[in-house]
């Protein structure tokens, strides 16, 4: 019998979204282990986020980490204590965010394991299923570790049930803070608009758009009429019309809204694995041979500057 660790994503008041989901993941493989699912929670001041995590239906402890050195959710101290606490785990998660990305290696270094990454699926206790070659394939692939030191891809496990459970929260103490790295400041950015990774419907521009203006003009513009989040290419991005927080694809957030709108968007290999769990995809592109049609549930061959103005005035109706 092996329990499971989940290295809880939170705000201070609750559970991120991919947290959820990486909770419904650890309880397939807890099951495939015959152990239970912990859920550590890290905070300057977490006892709120401890206490919505002890109610998902399924997960038998939390461990409550409080102090300064994880006020901020640094990688360093974060990963010095899960080492310590983790070595008699059959597995560690944590979610495939920025977050996740940034804490994983980390620890799989200090327990001198291998690391699988974003993970889709569970086969069994030792056997996992991830994509590669930006999804376009995927590959069943097992390990010896004794500790499975895991990232879950968030899109591919439905949310754990945030409600009906009775987990005990236990306090853990605080691993000696990593002295070569310290928390200096922070520069958020605010939008009224939904957040990406978890919005139902999303709006995205590509290098067709044009230019930044045009990206104001038309993606955002649909986006509010919508009630929706706003997203990006990496072409786009490179070429200034938005923010790279926004950027989708490989080597940017990895969503599955109810809804993807991609408006002058090519549809290039990287972009696509992205957005291709999305549950409807609808296309906007005036080359009737751009490969985001052939990943479309609708597409629409049309010039984008004629076409959303067109869909806003629409829903203004």
């Amino acid at each position: 019998m092996a329990h499971v660790l989940v290295i809880a994503e939170h705000d201070g008041a609750g559970l991120q979204a991919a947290s959820l989901c990486t909770i419904s993941a650890s309880f397939q493989l807890a099951k495939a282990q015959g152990g239970e699912v912990h859920v550590l929670v890290a905070g300057g001041s977490a006892r709120q986020a401890a206490e919505a995590a002890a109610k998902i239906d399924g997960v038998a402890k939390v461990l409550l980490a409080e102090g300064d050195s994880y006020a901020h959710g640094l990688a360093e101290p974060l990963a010095a204590l899960v080492a310590e606490i983790g070595g008699g785990y059959g597995a560690i998660l944590s979610p495939a965010t920025s977050f996740g990305k940034n804490l994983s290696p980390r620890i799989a270094a200090l327990l001198d394991v291998g690391q699988l990454s974003d993970i889709i699926g569970i086969v069994s206790a030792d056997t996992f299923i991830r994509p590669i070659y930006a999804g376009n394939a995927v590959a069943t692939v097992q390990s010896s570790d004794c500790v499975k030191m895991v990232t879950v891809r968030a899109t591919a496990f439905e949310p754990a049930k945030a409600d009906g459970g009775h987990a005990v929260i236990e306090a853990v103490s605080a691993a000696v803070p990593d002295a070569r790295s310290r928390f200096i400041d922070q520069q958020l950015s605010k939008s009224l608009r939904p957040e990406l990774t978890a919005a139902r419907v999303v709006v995205a521009g590509g290098r067709g758009i044009g230019s930044a203006e045009n990206f104001k003009t038309l993606i955002e513009a649909l986006a509010d009429k919508l009630g929706a989040a706003v997203g990006a290419t990496r072409a786009a991005v490179d070429a200034g019309f938005t923010a790279n927080e926004l950027q989708i694809g490989q080597t940017g957030k990895i969503i599955a809204p109810e809804l993807y709108i991609a408006a002058g968007v090519s549809g290039a290999i990287q972009h696509v694995a992205g957005i291709k769990d999305s549950k409807v995809i609808v296309a906007i592109n005036k080359d009737e041979e751009a490969l985001i049609f052939q990943v479309a549930d609708y597409g629409l061959v049309a010039d984008i500057n004629q076409a959303l103005p067109e869909l806003c005035a629409e829903l203004s109706k």
